[in-house]
């Protein structure tokens, strides 16, 4: 990676290919670690309750209140992470909160059972989840600041989506490896010390995180923001938090709608799917499919995912972020209400087909979002700016999504709820598109033009713009 000088292209920063593929795979890596966790927690859900909690009818409720607990204190690890990553440095920050996840999520293995420890129990697994959520708050918004300023201003499409790869291989592979468990042991090995299985893989995959972020530089954004401002002191991260909610309260909003259009539509796939198809549908009135059925038809919608998001990425890198993102946010509030009617009726046929709409208007963001919220904001409050922003969002109207439709669908007995949060989330993606700016092909916001190879670089210099 260099800054290009003389040769007839000044002012461009060129990231040699190898480089680039090594920054892809230390930011993915991270997000296959955090959703690996999700995975598991979501598709190990009943025995969490049974393992955790006593019984009775709310028992269900808590384990989502669990889940969502995680998510009050990504804020505040947005809030400690994402200036620190202003200061010091996207690497040093995203070693931190890669290696937290990993042992949040290795001890929530370790906790004894409620019948062993009892009230102790669920509250050494809040811990764990506070660890997890924390450090989350710092991982994700720095690992799209840190693949964002890597990537060539014509490749950051393509090279994000790489970020929503791991997501989902992260998800898929811990649902995976809870269902398949099953199958190999006994169902009393399982319900001993064989469903924690899951949660110890999550550290190994956690040093492989730190061993590749370790070995990169930094970005080249940031290496300029620092030629540029020899000494940052900690007044300026302080007034950048201030700018966050004033200058860029505008940015501020737009990362919030997306966020919001986004993540709900996700967490009602991956979070809140498996209790709605094998509980909540034949508790109210529907026709629930085989548990077993149901957590294969999602493990398949995950892995197709895996396969169709980077096409999109590249594609949007040719059309542009919004189109794609237009086709997802109109499509929720189109599809909302019969994607959900299609899960009600115990056909496996049916119920496939809603996943796999959810899912495909799940990629339209998941695709281009990592290439687009960065660019919301310059680089010298990016992190932080991202940080805050994602994660104010995410915790306050996405990650209560499990909870919030537990709770509304047993309040009323309505099975419709899902369909209408998801068509809440697609009108606020259609309001925040219409003003979000286009950012395909262009610099980040405060950068220098960024390209692929020398040729290209000559070639950017010659026109005078990226695109």
């Amino acid at each position: 990676m260099s800054e290009t000088e003389g040769g007839g292209h000044p002012g461009v920063t060129v990231t040699d290919p190898a480089t680039m593929k090594r920054a892809v795979a230390a930011a993915a890596v991270g997000n296959i670690t955090e959703w690996f966790d999700f995975g598991v927690y979501s598709y190990l859900a009943t025995t969490i309750e049974a393992e955790f909690f006593p019984p009775g009818p709310l028992s269900q409720v808590a384990t989502f209140a669990t889940f969502a607990i995680a998510f009050f204190f990504r804020p505040l690890g947005g809030l400690f992470f994402g200036p620190l990553g202003d200061r010091l440095g996207r690497t040093k920050v995203l070693s931190i909160t890669v290696i937290m996840m990993a042992c949040g999520t290795f001890l929530m293995g370790l906790v004894p059972s409620y019948a062993s420890i009892g009230l102790a129990a669920p509250i050494l697994l809040v811990a764990c989840r506070v660890i997890q959520g924390f450090s989350t708050g710092g991982e994700y918004a720095g690992a799209m600041t840190f693949i964002a300023e890597y990537s060539p201003d014509r490749r950051r499409g393509f090279y994000g989506s790489f970020l929503e790869l791991g997501t989902f291989i992260g998800y898929a592979m811990g649902a995976t490896i809870a269902s398949v468990l099953p199958l190999i042991f006994s169902d009393q090995f399982m319900s001993d010390w064989g469903w924690r299985i899951p949660f110890y893989v999550a550290l190994p995959l956690g040093l492989v995180g730190v061993y590749l972020r370790v070995r990169l530089e930094e970005t080249p954004a940031f290496q300029n923001l620092l030629s540029e401002s020899e000494e940052r002191e900690g007044t300026e991260v302080k007034d950048g938090l201030k700018l966050v909610f004033t200058k860029y309260l505008p940015s501020f909003m737009l990362v919030g709608g997306i966020v919001v259009a986004w993540n709900i539509t996700n967490y009602m796939l991956t979070s809140y799917m498996p209790t709605y198809l094998e509980k909540d549908v034949a508790a109210h009135g529907g026709i629930a499919i085989d548990s077993k059925t149901s957590a294969w038809l999602q493990i398949a919608v995950l892995w197709v995912a895996v396969i169709i998001i980077p096409f999109l990425g590249r594609l949007s890198d040719k059309v542009g972020r919004k189109p794609i993102m237009w086709t997802g946010a109109i499509g929720l509030i189109v599809l909302g209400i019969p994607m959900i009617l299609l899960m009600q009726n115990g056909s496996v046929p049916s119920v496939l087909t809603g996943l796999v709409v959810m899912g495909l208007l799940l990629i339209c963001f998941s695709s281009t979002s990592p290439s687009t919220l960065p660019a919301v904001f310059p680089t010298e409050i990016r992190y932080g700016g991202l940080s805050i922003a994602f994660n104010i969002f995410v915790s306050a109207f996405a990650g209560t999504v499990s909870l919030v439709m537990t709770a509304l669908v047993l309040a009323t007995g309505d099975l419709l709820w899902p369909g209408y949060y998801l068509i809440a989330a697609g009108i606020i993606g259609v309001v925040t598109l219409y003003f979000l700016p286009e950012t395909n092909n262009k610099p980040l916001r405060g950068s220098q033009p960024s390209a692929g190879s020398e040729e290209e670089a000559r070639e950017m210099a010659r026109v005078g713009q990226p695109s």
